[in-house]
């Protein structure tokens, strides 16, 4: 029965023990708070990543040269609108 009887048996704990099982409580529910919040984060990034994002339309080459030459002086801004309408750019 060891020295102090039944006695020491029944007391519980202790103020140490008591000490300890409180700390541990506190890390598994600060463990739980973090993987919550880690599966939040991940959650709504992988919502955003699947959203399809709108296509840019690729830029007509003839309608590029237009414009470069246009901004080279090489044409007039109503040469420019001719040439486009002209080739149905």
């Amino acid at each position: 029965m060891g020295p102090w009887g039944w006695h020491g048996m029944m007391r519980g704990p202790g103020l140490l023990g008591g000490f300890l099982m409180l700390l541990f409580l506190l890390a598994v529910i600060a463990l739980a708070a973090w993987l919550f919040v880690r599966f939040l984060r991940s959650t709504s990034g992988k919502s955003a990543q699947s959203t399809p994002q709108p296509q840019i339309p690729q830029s007509d080459p003839v309608l590029e040269t237009l414009r470069r030459r246009l901004a080279e002086g090489a044409i007039t801004a109503q040469e420019f609108d001719e040439l486009r309408h002209k080739l149905g750019v």
